[in-house]
């Protein structure tokens, strides 16, 4: 999965959680750059991201996270580790 894939289904998951279709986000974009984006929809942000990528962040992750940008990266380098496990597996 490369980045440019990850940001498309995080823009996704961002329209669908603060159900506004005209989101766009990209590395740098903090809770400062949407208006509804608080303490309980971050939460609820966290969830939907995992249940899309099929992940759990661990609280360490989720509270050092400074902006999507990090987040993509926490995302690719957990879908790079399934690969190998996968790969490992099956040897």
């Amino acid at each position: 999965m490369t980045h440019e894939e990850i940001m498309e289904r995080l823009t996704e998951v961002f329209r669908e959680v603060f159900d506004d279709d005209t989101i766009s986000i990209n590395d740098g974009t903090t809770a400062n750059d949407i208006d509804e984006w608080d303490s309980i929809e971050h939460i609820n942000l966290i969830e939907a991201v995992e249940k899309e990528f099929s992940m759990n962040f661990q609280m360490r992750e989720v509270s050092s996270m400074k902006n999507v940008g990090e987040m993509a990266d926490i995302i690719m380098s957990r879908a790079g580790s399934a690969v190998k496990k996968k790969r490992g597996f099956f040897r």
